[in-house]
């Protein structure tokens, strides 16, 4: 995996773990699932398009930020799922 991919990675799940580490509804298997799950998505994605990882940074930082005060695991469940769809 190259770096920009490792770097990429970092920024989207490392981001949301901080979006989930403040959150209670969802349950944290849940999330650990979207998680793991965003991880691989992501991998996927690149490996078919690398000339996109600007993109997929920019919308991982866009979701990063609108989920960065989540009240609830629901939130950070959302912005998990919302970065997968936009993987699809």
């Amino acid at each position: 995996m190259t770096q920009m991919k490792k770097a990429l990675l970092f920024l989207a799940v490392g981001g949301l773990v901080t979006v989930s580490s403040a959150v209670l509804a969802c349950t944290q298997d849940e999330l650990t699932k979207k998680a793991t799950d965003l991880q691989t998505a992501i991998v996927a994605y690149m490996q078919k398009h690398p000339d996109k990882a600007q993109e997929l940074t920019a919308k991982s930082q866009a979701v990063t930020a609108k989920y960065q005060n989540a009240s609830s695991l629901d939130d950070a469940c959302k912005a998990y799922d919302e970065l997968l769809e936009s993987l699809k």
